[in-house]
């Protein structure tokens, strides 16, 4: 019984520990999330615009996978709401917002994803 209680706590102790530079920190359920906003973004056929420029809902989910892949691998994604907040938000070069422009209304894209998340949580058992 002891050596079991030990062990658990070794694993808990583990745990705690922060992750190797570079290892992507988001669990399971964070990253399903962020790939079904992927998948959304590349579906809505909604026009993105970027720095004043105008791109394909295609073209978006590729520039945010690889925003993705680089705040996984610097350890600074742990959520969809990170997702959100540090890729699909607006440009790190010019800070600009990241707009989305559908059935002609144009909005924030951090709004329109934060919307479609809660969406994806509510459908959740």
């Amino acid at each position: 019984m002891r050596a079991c209680i030990l062990t658990l706590l070794a694993i808990g102790a583990t745990a705690l520990l922060p992750a190797a530079p570079g290892q992507a920190q988001t669990n399971a359920r964070s990253r399903q999330e962020v790939s079904a906003l992927l998948d959304f973004v590349q579906g809505s056929g909604c026009l993105f615009i970027r720095n004043g420029s105008e791109y394909s809902s295609a073209d978006a989910r590729q520039h945010l996978q690889k925003k993705r892949e680089y705040l996984e691998n610097k350890g600074l994604l742990n959520s969809a709401e990170d997702f959100i907040t540090r890729a699909a938000t607006g440009s790190s070069m010019s800070g600009k917002p990241y707009k989305v422009r559908c059935a002609g209304q144009e909005r924030p894209s951090a709004e329109w994803l934060g919307q479609e998340l809660a969406r994806l949580r509510a459908l959740r058992p």
